[in-house]
Parts: C-alpha cells; structure tokens; sequence
C-alpha cells in the first residue's frame, strides 16, 4: 500500500483513503495518507462530488490510528455516524464552551462592535476582567462608563447569553484529545456562535499541544470550512472584516494551526464546496490536497493558483468526472495522485436523500 504524505523511508499509522484509479477507470492498489505526522489538508469539492464522504473516511482512518485524537466540525450534522460501534465517537450536541476560554480582544467582534468604540471597549475590559458570561453582565452596572455605554453593552451581552454557548461546564480542549472522534454538531446553532466555538476549540487544541498537556496529536476536520475561515483576508478592509464577523470570529485560531501547527503538532483538514471562498493561506499552506469535481470557474481558478511546479499538466486537465474520484496533491513527496476514494464503514449522514429509493433488482418482478 503506498502511503500520500511521506517519503518511502518513513513508517507510522496510516488512513486508508481507497485505491489508485487506472485509466481505464479500473482500482488499481490501495492507497493510504500518512497520519504519523500532521499535516495542513484541504478537501474541495462541488456539493454532490463526495467531499464530506471523505472527509468522513479521513475521520475513520484517524479513528483507527495509534497516537491520534481527531474532532470534526459538523455544521450539518452530518457526522453522527461515527459513533457506530466501529468507530465509537462521541457526538456533542450544540457544544458549549467557557467565556473565559474566549480571547477579550475578540468579544467586540463577535458582538459586531468596534473594539475602538466605548461600547466594544468596555466589553472587552469585562471579558478581561470575569471569567464567566454571567459575571460580565453583572459587571456592566458598576462599570466606569456612561449609562448608554452600559446600556448598549448589557443589550449585546444580553445577546450572547441567548446563544446558549457560553457556559462554565463547557468543553474543556483536553477532553477532546482521546483515541476515538469528537464530533462537534453545530448544526442547531447560528454562524456567530458556531464559529465561537470553533476558535475556542482549534485554539485549545493548538495550547494544549504547546503545553504538553496532550500526548496524542489531535486533528481538527472542518466541514464547510468557507463559513470559519473565509471572512478575514488580509485582502479584506478592516471594515468589510467587521461586516462579517460571524464568519471570521474562528478564522485566527484556524490561521495558527494552518501557519504554525507542524511545530507543536496538530494536524487540519478543511473541507469545503467553495474554495474560491477560501483566503489564499488555507490553499498555500496545505501539504495535501484533495481534489474533487469542481466546475465553477472562481473554483478552478483557486485551486489552479495554487499548482506546484512538479504539476506538468493544467488542473483543469486532470479535474476527476466521476463522485467519489479525487486528484491528490501530495507536495512532501511532489508528487499527483489519481484516487478513488473507498466506501465509508460507518454511516454517511452526508448522502444526498432521493425522492424514490433505487429498486431492488434482487426481488423477483411480477
């Protein structure tokens, strides 16, 4: 079995992602992506292509993997099939996390506000002083500021307390570095406080590793991961980044593990249907990239940006047709890679319904 994402020399556990696909369109030998170490991956597709499919086979393979802990991103909840026996995760329904675990230079804008202003201000003096939500805006009344600073301040906490996120039992980032898949299901919950918890948790699993807090390497897979990192480009205004603070809240701690995670050792993998949507350091940074079948040209296009010199043909030459067949570029060993990618052994909560089930040719017609 070859092994994407070391060199031949190299040993350590694996993932088996599927088999080569010939020419002629045939499996040829199996093939697996290297989990020793970690890594910065990216998996695209256009919806209906199989990304969420393998982004599930990455997430049994680590499952299986001595030495690893991985947490998925399931904005929508279509992961809780790893908690089948084989793989036995564990799904956290609309997780919650600690307010004290959320930067304070970040509150204002998770709370829309100019941190420049009195009202983001004071609230990011508050997030720096209490350790919880509910000490903040107890806070607020004694404040040193004027009363429609206060005002406003206790209306945006007060919006935060409805999220239902921040509570002082929430998910601590160590308990999310075990042996078997932590699945985060967001898909209750709105973008702003689901990309609170995502910074919260792709911060803690970065520190914890800087700590030594966690023996086991964790790997963070995100699904639809245009919704966390995609707001803040350095080619965006500071302006336009406050605009979208529900999407780019998450976007520094992902930023880090993508930049800086080889180091400490926290692996990441991306998943997402927009690449395009994507800031250039999320392609740039990637060591691996899965390719599904894309067609819009922005898609393309950003993929393409990102082709290394050993690519001596076009990507759009070499894009895969068929769902579940992906175009793998490995650059520790510069090299491409046609896949087909195998079947899930847990249950794909991502397969599209149809309105009429396909017959079942077994029976006996009438």
């Amino acid at each position: 079995m070859h092994t994407i994402g070391r060199t031949p020399d190299e040993s350590g556990p694996v993932c088996h992602l599927g088999n080569y696909r010939a020419r002629d369109g045939s499996s040829g030998a199996p093939v697996s992506l290297d989990v020793n170490r970690p890594h910065a991956a990216v998996v695209v597709g256009k919806r209906g292509s199989g990304k969420s499919h393998t982004l599930g086979v990455v997430a049994e393979g680590l499952a299986q993997a001595e030495g690893v802990a991985p947490v998925v991103v399931d904005p929508m909840g279509v992961f809780g099939g790893l908690e089948a026996s084989s793989v036995d995760g564990t799904v956290h329904d609309s997780p919650t996390v600690r307010a004290d675990a959320f930067p304070p230079s970040a509150w204002p804008e998770l709370l829309g506000l100019d941190p420049t202003d009195p009202v983001g201000s004071l609230v990011w003096r508050l997030a720096a002083d209490e350790d919880s939500l509910a000490d903040m805006r107890a806070a607020v009344e004694d404040a040193d500021a004027a009363s429609e600073t206060r005002r406003a301040a206790t209306n945006h906490l007060a919006l935060a307390d409805s999220w239902g996120v921040f509570a002082e039992d929430g998910l601590v980032p160590e308990s999310l570095c075990g042996p078997t898949p932590d699945v985060l299901d967001l898909s209750s919950m709105d973008e702003t406080p689901a990309s609170a918890v995502v910074r919260v948790v792709a911060r803690g699993l970065y520190d914890v590793r800087v700590t030594d807090a966690a023996d086991r390497l964790p790997w963070l897979l995100v699904d639809e991961a245009h919704a966390f990192v995609g707001g803040s480009d350095s080619r965006e205004s500071s302006s336009s980044a406050r605009q979208t603070s529900s999407v780019s809240v998450a976007e520094p701690a992902l930023r880090t593990i993508l930049t800086r995670g080889r180091a400490p050792g926290v692996g990441i993998v991306l998943a997402t249907q927009r690449p395009s949507a994507l800031p250039e350091v999320a392609v740039s940074q990637a060591d691996l990239r899965i390719v599904h079948r894309l067609t819009a040209g922005p898609d393309v296009s950003a993929m393409a940006a990102a082709d290394p010199t050993y690519f001596d043909e076009s990507l759009t030459a070499r894009l895969p047709r068929d769902r579940g067949c992906a175009l793998v570029v490995d650059d520790t060993t510069e090299s491409i890679h046609d896949v087909r990618v195998r079947p899930r052994k847990t249950p794909d909560g991502g397969a599209t319904p149809v309105a009429v089930p396909p017959r079942d040719t077994s029976e006996t017609m009438e």
